[in-house]
């Protein structure tokens, strides 16, 4: 058997291993995630009985489809690699998804009961919505829908001022294009060129939960507990749940009844403004009437009031021909 240096046999390992594991889809539980100043991040993948290291790059990290998290069960694709100055290899990864739906929901649940140990759902912070806004700013997708659903309802209940913020509503651009906006609309000061609003409507219609993932996402829910401006969350259909309704100040079911609990019924409200016309002239004409029968009676119990004001006057025609006391008194 011919001798090999240790560099030798170090570079004949690092070539067979990048060439044998050149693609490589590894399912593991992220360990000790940091990142790092250059914007690298470096983690381990581990199992019951193995560890990985692994590191993704700054330009992928940007493109991940999920935010790693300490305990989150991953499928991350990419290719090893070897260093022989440390006889150690890595994983470099160049996907990472969650390892199921399971997964998904256990982060999720994880991560709303850290959210909520903070205080960021407590009732006592939910503001109530004011009854009938003046400009109302909607933060959704500019194209789709949604926008056109909430447009329409509210001009059939009651037209009013609406701002759109454009955001992607999907996609690793959205959970950071979303916070952005909620926080644009809140720094809008009152009296300005551009109105500020004062009901905010976050909306996205429906999808499966990873569809849904930019509204669980953490920046996201920051910034709906944060609004000054009372929030409704409206993503998805009845049945989708995302962290964002746990932080906004009203839930709606759908974009539409967002825009239902945003303003009432114009038509309605002149109605009831007319019949409350109605029933206050009612009540005081019966008012009126019933306080003119009440002076009426006052005086038929007073009785016939001739004989006694002939008797005053009789009194006071007497008294003046009597001799007048000189005026003004010595």
């Amino acid at each position: 058997m011919p001798e090999v240096s240790v560099s030798e046999l170090a570079r004949d390992l690092k070539r067979t291993v990048e060439e044998r594991f050149a693609y490589v889809r590894v399912r593991g539980e992220i360990s000790q995630p940091k990142r790092h100043t250059s914007g690298h991040l470096y983690l381990r993948l581990k199992d019951e009985s193995a560890v990985l290291e692994a590191v993704c790059w700054k330009g992928t990290v940007a493109r991940l489809s999920v935010r790693p998290e300490e305990g989150m069960e991953v499928v991350c694709t990419g290719r090893l690699t070897t260093y022989p100055g440390r006889s150690q290899y890595q994983l470099v990864i160049e996907t990472m998804d969650l390892a199921g739906e399971g997964a998904l929901l256990k982060m999720l649940e994880e991560r709303k009961k850290r959210l909520a140990a903070e205080g960021l759902f407590a009732p006592e912070k939910k503001r109530p919505l004011p009854f009938l806004p003046n400009v109302i700013g909607v933060v959704t997708s500019p194209t789709g829908a949604v926008i056109r659903d909430i447009l329409h309802r509210l001009a059939d209940r009651f037209p009013r001022h609406v701002l759109l913020w454009p955001v992607a509503v999907q996609g690793e651009r959205a959970a950071a294009e979303v916070a952005k906006a909620i926080q644009g609309f809140n720094s809008i000061q009152p009296g300005g060129r551009v109105p500020r609003p004062d009901l905010l409507i976050v909306a996205r219609g429906g999808g499966s939960l990873e569809d849904l993932m930019a509204f669980n996402e953490e920046v996201v829910v920051r910034a709906a507990a944060a609004s000054r401006i009372p929030l409704i969350s409206a993503v998805g259909h009845e049945t989708d749940t995302t962290l964002i309704d746990f932080a906004s100040d009203r839930r709606a079911p759908t974009p539409t009844a967002a825009a239902e609990m945003a303003v009432p019924v114009r038509a309605e409200l002149l109605s009831q403004v007319l019949d409350d016309g109605r029933r206050l002239h009612a009540c005081m004409s019966r008012a009126l009437e019933n306080r003119r029968s009440y002076v009426e009676a006052l005086g038929r119990g007073l009785g016939d009031p001739a004989p006694t004001w002939r008797a005053v006057s009789s009194g006071w025609t007497t008294g003046r021909s009597a001799s007048p006391s000189p005026w003004p008194p010595s």
